[in-house]
């Protein structure tokens, strides 16, 4: 089978078309033929080997068809989705024809999307799912600030919230990008910036009750400042890099009653504590096929213009969610 392959840690460059044998299928896994994948921030850092020794097939979510269970539960030609179980990271990933994956990471769907549009969802939407649901268990009405919220990821989360009937205020990485947040679903949006705490503690009144901070560390106190009492923050992504907050103090940076969490989906979903059964995923496909939330991506590149891809990640222009696909 056609699998992109690094040849060593570097940049997209290293990113090349080869024949690999096709994996099989072992106990309790699945063999999935993948029609398509998202691109990830995780796999930008395998490829520049910033977490390690890690597969030389990347990709940690595909969307596709079952090409064999062993088990004999999902038939083949059955439409799936698959994210993490240790893809692109301790096993050969999705960037290939075929994917062998833990059948606890496989979610079977019926849809009407096309491949593309159903390769956008799964990492995006799961994680963001459990951000808001699971670490800060986001009510109706709550006001939710998500720092980073034209990612993919932000995006996700946006469409998620409102879905969900809160108040959602967006940060953006430049004023150009406002008015796309906006569109989004975005009821109050601003510029990142240093003075930009003071301003949002003022629309927010009594305070903001959940933060989603994509930015990372770079906004982690501000973040925190703004949270109301009783309010949560989750760290979901390092947009902003991620480089350790040098001499945190809880009892100088953690107010009194603010709740700080933190997500990796890249590391613990299929595991018992984060069952994909948790993550609604056809309601998440039958939301995307009514419009009541986005999944087209922002750009779909053939499997053949990886390194391309992969560049546009590196250059964190993409204004959402980059696809691949293999048809």
């Amino acid at each position: 089978m056609r699998a992109i392959v690094r040849q060593q840690y570097g940049g997209p460059e290293q990113l090349r078309i080869q024949d690999i044998p096709t994996p099989t299928a072992g106990a309790n896994e699945v063999l999935i033929r993948v029609r398509a994948f998202g691109l990830n921030r995780a796999e930008q850092y395998f490829r520049q080997g910033l977490w390690g020794e890690v597969a030389a097939v990347s990709g940690i979510e595909c969307a596709g068809e079952v090409a064999h269970d062993p088990c004999g539960i999902l038939p083949a030609g059955q439409t799936v989705l698959a994210l993490m179980g240790g893809m692109g990271r301790s096993r050969n990933g999705s960037y290939a024809e075929f994917v062998s994956v833990p059948a606890a990471n496989v979610a079977p769907v019926r849809t009407t999307l096309d491949w593309s549009e159903l390769a956008a969802l799964p990492e995006s939407y799961a994680t963001a799912w459990t951000c808001l649901h699971g670490n800060l268990a986001l009510q109706p009405g709550d006001t939710l600030l998500i720092r980073g919220a034209l990612s993919a990821l932000g995006q996700a989360a946006m469409a998620l919230a409102r879905q969900h009937g809160a108040r959602v205020i967006a940060t953006v990485s430049r004023a150009s990008r406002l008015q796309a947040a906006r569109e989004l679903g975005a009821d109050i949006a601003r510029v990142e910036s240093a003075e930009l705490g003071a301003e949002l503690a003022e629309i927010a009144g009594d305070g903001i009750a959940k933060v989603l901070d994509l930015v990372g560390t770079s906004t982690l106190l501000d973040s925190l400042r703004l949270a109301k009492r009783d309010g949560r923050v989750c760290v979901a992504g390092f947009l902003g890099g991620h480089e350790p907050l040098a001499g945190f103090d809880p009892m100088a940076h953690l107010p009194s009653g603010r709740q700080l969490s933190f997500f990796a989906s890249a590391l613990v979903f299929g595991s018992r504590d984060y069952p994909l059964s948790d993550i609604p995923f056809q309601s998440i496909v039958e939301w995307a096929e009514s419009g009541a939330i986005p999944a087209k991506p922002a750009r779909i590149f053939a499997f053949e213009q990886i390194q391309e891809a992969h560049g546009l990640l590196d250059a964190q222009t993409a204004g959402g969610k980059i696809v691949v696909t293999l048809e």
